[in-house]
């Protein structure tokens, strides 16, 4: 697939303080684009550069082919902005709030109805289209702020903390909600400091500190990356020093640990750091099991994208 955002030497200064520093990376037409990173890494400037409302001290964004700082009206018209805060439109009703919007992107009035209510029932607010904005839970605010961001239908999604201060439930509405737009074939960009969501659901990650882009690719990528090592986790029933042999004598384990029995019948549990493929794992438990050693447990632990976004971050990629 195309790239249809390109970030091009993206640098911003405040005064003295970089912001952003020299960011070079693309987002392909399709992904779901986690951008996480620590507070004032820079996220937030990038987004409000992307959606037109920063100017950057240097560098420039591609959004579908049109440069933020070359063709602005161009890259409105091709994105849908949706900021970390809601606004001040408590005084609308939901489909009335619908409807400014639709009318500030020029859509004809008598086109509006039909597209109001495709919008309410994809966002599940259909029920809610006549109350007060004032009375919606901060949940369903965030909901009808995304489906204003779809007003103009624009082919890029780009959402600064859409889930920021919701309870779990309206989180996974919101999760959700963005895999359903993307099979409806938009691209999201968003930013968030809930890494849970950003596992769950994107299909490349960006991670940014202090402006700069320390890594960047599909989860499974960084976690080879950045934790080289395979965490293995096994369990037999006694044999532990023919057991051990066998590990010490295999191709690829660097390291061995020996983990607390609990009083457990007789287990022996070990845990191995191993950097071979999953044909040299399989010739392990090949191995034990040849050896005739009940084996009772045998796993990998995969790094979750917690753990890579702390190393990361604390300049242990290399």
């Amino acid at each position: 697939m195309a790239a249809i955002i390109e970030i091009k030497d993206l640098t911003k200064y405040y005064g003295r303080r970089k912001a952003v520093d020299f960011l070079n990376f693309t987002v392909q037409e399709g992904d779901i684009f986690g951008f996480v990173g620590p507070n004032g890494a820079g996220k937030t400037s990038t987004i409000r550069i992307m959606a037109t409302l920063l100017r950057a001290t240097r560098g420039d964004i591609l959004v579908g082919g049109h440069s933020v700082r070359k063709s602005p009206r161009a890259v409105r018209r091709v994105i849908g902005y949706m900021p970390d805060f809601f606004g001040v439109y408590n005084d609308l009703l939901v489909w009335e709030y619908l409807d400014f919007f639709a009318a500030c992107y020029e859509i004809p009035s008598a086109n509006r109805p039909a597209l109001i209510g495709d919008l309410l029932e994809l966002v599940d607010l259909t029920h809610r289209r006549n109350d007060s904005v004032e009375h919606l839970s901060r949940g369903m605010k965030q909901r009808l702020s995304l489906a204003r961001t779809l007003i103009h239908d624009p082919q890029v999604l780009v959402l600064d903390e859409p889930a920021s201060g919701l309870d779990p439930r309206a989180r996974v509405e919101i999760r959700e909600l963005l895999v359903e737009l993307s099979r409806m074939g938009k691209t999201i960009f968003f930013s968030t400091h809930i890494l849970a969501d950003v596992q769950e659901i994107c299909t490349q990650v960006g991670i940014i500190e202090a402006g700069k882009l320390v890594a960047a690719g599909a989860l499974e990528e960084l976690q080879q990356h950045i934790l080289p090592h395979r965490q293995i986790r096994l369990a037999v029933l006694g044999k532990a020093e023919e057991t051990q042999a066998i590990l010490q004598a295999a191709p690829g384990v660097k390291a061995m640990k020996t983990l607390p029995s609990n009083g457990d019948g007789g287990r022996f549990r070990m845990e191995l750091e191993f950097i071979g493929d999953d044909t040299a794992l399989g010739n392990i438990l090949a191995s034990l099991v040849n050896a005739q050693i009940p084996v009772i447990h045998f796993s990998e632990e995969s790094g979750d994208l917690e753990e890579v976004f702390m190393r990361a971050t604390k300049g242990l990629v290399t």
